[in-house]
């Protein structure tokens, strides 16, 4: 594994190519290019306020606020998963040529996402000042926030990679297993409108943790759950180290499948 990560750390400008390419080819042929990266929350914000705060009347006067924390969060996830998943084999075709540390792959599709994620929180920003939400000293916690939902999404997208290598149904099936995480998730709605005895969804349900710090920390002034979300992140770093091992043991195998 040493040896692994050594050859993943000689390919490091291959993965920042890979980065910056991911992001150029995301929008290349659109008229709006780049500015979709803050265009795309905004619209998403829109369409759920009007259907959920003006056609079903719910939500109250922070509602647009509460509505663009959850979706930024969620938009970079579900872009995350569902481009990790075709990462090893979009560039099947080099890899058979060239050896290369098959993690990286999956690996550049969540830190572009992230890059996206960056744009989303100049919309979460603009929202906060125009709805006159001001943050206070527990802001200080965002940045762990950001991190520990980017190990977790590192190794889910490491997971995803290297089953749909092996499984390319995984990819069928991962819109609609996206739509069932999105409606379980306290995105549109808040958690504790939750009857009882489903509360048990957001407890096993990592996003809705995530999700939830963001909004303590920016919205409601208050200490997000640091030991939830502690041991999200100290589990996410296991599982990253044991995909990554994982991979480092079965790179024939991927080469065999592709």
């Amino acid at each position: 594994m040493k040896t692994y990560l050594e050859e993943m750390f000689k390919r490091r400008d291959l993965l920042i190519y890979l980065v910056k390419s991911g992001l150029k080819a995301e929008h290349r042929n659109s008229y709006l290019g780049y500015f979709w990266w803050l265009l795309d929350p905004l619209l998403g914000v829109l369409i759920y306020y009007f259907l959920v705060g003006v056609i079903l009347g719910r939500g109250d006067e922070d509602f647009a606020v509460f509505l663009v924390i959850g979706l930024v969060a969620w938009r970079w996830s579900s872009t995350a998963v569902n481009t990790s998943a075709k990462a090893v084999l979009k560039y099947s075709s080099i890899i058979k040529q060239v050896y290369l540390p098959k993690a990286i792959f999956p690996i550049t599709r969540t830190l572009s996402q992230f890059v996206n994620f960056s744009f989303g929180l100049v919309i979460v920003a603009l929202f906060l000042v125009i709805f006159g939400v001001m943050p206070g000293w527990q802001v200080i916690f965002l940045p762990f926030i950001i991190l520990v939902q980017l190990l977790f999404l590192l190794a889910i997208s490491l997971f995803l990679a290297y089953v749909s290598i092996f499984v390319r149904d995984i990819d069928n099936l991962l819109t609609h297993l996206t739509r069932i995480w999105f409606y379980t998730s306290p995105i549109i709605w808040a958690g504790g409108r939750l009857p009882d005895h489903y509360q048990w969804v957001l407890q096993i349900n990592p996003l809705a943790h995530i999700i939830n710090a963001y909004r303590d920390v920016l919205m409601y002034q208050r200490v997000p759950g640091l030991t939830g979300l502690l041991s999200l992140g100290i589990m996410s770093i296991g599982f990253i180290a044991f995909f990554i091992y994982y991979y480092s043991k079965n790179e024939y195998k991927i080469i065999k499948a592709l």
